[in-house]
C-alpha cells in the first residue's frame, strides 16, 4: 500500500490547483483537519496543506487559463530529464519541461497517450509527503483510462510501473506498483474510463484514507462538495465515496479494511 517510503515510479506528491485557495482551505479543513501554510513569498502563492504539522498535500491558487479545478499527481523519478525523453518517446507529451524548485527538487508536468496529466518530483531537500495511508492523507490512486493495456504500457515505458490482475465479484481489478517496490508497493489500479459514466475524459483519481466514509460525505455535503459516487462498501476493500470540491476538483474517500493476515 502507499507509504512514504518512496522508490522509483512511486507516487511522492499530490496537489491542488484551485481557483480559490482560501475557500478549497476553508472546505478541507473542515473534511480532514487540515491547515494551509504558504511556501513563502518566493513560491508563487503556492502552499502546504498540513495535518498535525506533517504535509499532507500542496496547494495553490490557478487562473482559470492553468485549466479546471483538479487533484494532480506526481511521481518520483530519479532524473526529471530522462523521463521527459521517456515519456515522448512513449507518446505522452511535456507539458512543462522540467525545472528546478529551488533547491527543493526537481519538477515537471507530462500528458500521458490518452493525454491524462501527471508530474514527476526528483527530490533534492523535499523529499515528498510526509505522511500517507493514514487518516487524512493519500491513500490510494486509480486511473480512469479508454485503453488499460496502452496506459499499462505507457507508465511501463516512462516510470517502470509494473501491472497485476486481481479478481473481484464480477470482474478484474488491474492494480498498480513501482518495480523497484514489488507487488508490496502497491499503489493504486487502472481502471476502464466507461466505468465512470459522469466523466468522458481521462483522469488520476486520489484516494484519501478516513476513519468514517459516510460522516465525511455528510460533512462534504454541508460545505458544498458534491457526491459523485455514494458511500459504498466493497467486501475486503473498504467503505468508499467519490466527491467534488466546491469548485469542482475530484477525489475520493475510503475507510479501508484492514488487511488480511
Amino acid at each position: 500500500m502507499l507509504t512514504t517510503r518512496f522508490v522509483t515510479g512511486a507516487p511522492n506528491w499530490v496537489d491542488l490547483g484551485t481557483p480559490d485557495i482560501f475557500g478549497a482551505t476553508s472546505f478541507y479543513n473542515g473534511l480532514f483537519g487540515w491547515q494551509f501554510q504558504s511556501a513563502g513569498p518566493q513560491a508563487g502563492g503556492y502552499g502546504f496543506f498540513q495535518l498535525a504539522g506533517k504535509t499532507v498535500a500542496g496547494g495553490m491558487q490557478n487562473p482559470p487559463e492553468q485549466g479546471p479545478p483538479s487533484w494532480n499527481i506526481s511521481f518520483q523519478s530519479p532524473d526529471a530529464d530522462a523521463t521527459a525523453k521517456a515519456v515522448e518517446q512513449a507518446h505522452g507529451s511535456v507539458r512543462m519541461p522540467p525545472d528546478d524548485v529551488m533547491d527543493m527538487g526537481r519538477m515537471a508536468v507530462f500528458g500521458d497517450n490518452a493525454g491524462v496529466p501527471f508530474g514527476i518530483w526528483q527530490p533534492g531537500r523535499l523529499k515528498g509527503l510526509d505522511m500517507a495511508g493514514d487518516p487524512g492523507s493519500l491513500c490510494w490512486l486509480e486511473l480512469y483510462t479508454p485503453d488499460i493495456a496502452a496506459a499499462a504500457a505507457f507508465y511501463n515505458a516512462t516510470l517502470g510501473l509494473e501491472t497485476s490482475a486481481m479478481p473481484f465479484p464480477g470482474g478484474t481489478y488491474t492494480c498498480v506498483n513501482p518495480s523497484d517496490g514489488g507487488e508490496d508497493a502497491m499503489f493504486g489500479g487502472l481502471v476502464p474510463l466507461a466505468d465512470d459514466p459522469t466523466e468522458e475524459s481521462a483522469y488520476w483519481l486520489p484516494y484519501f484514507e478516513v476513519t468514517d466514509t459516510d460522516a465525511v460525505v455528510r460533512k462534504a455535503e454541508e460545505l458544498g462538495g458534491t457526491i459523485r459516487m455514494p458511500a459504498t462498501s466493497m467486501e475486503g476493500v473498504g467503505r468508499m465515496a467519490k466527491l467534488t470540491d466546491p469548485y469542482g476538483a475530484r477525489f475520493a474517500v475510503i475507510k479501508s479494511e484492514p488487511p488480511q493476515s
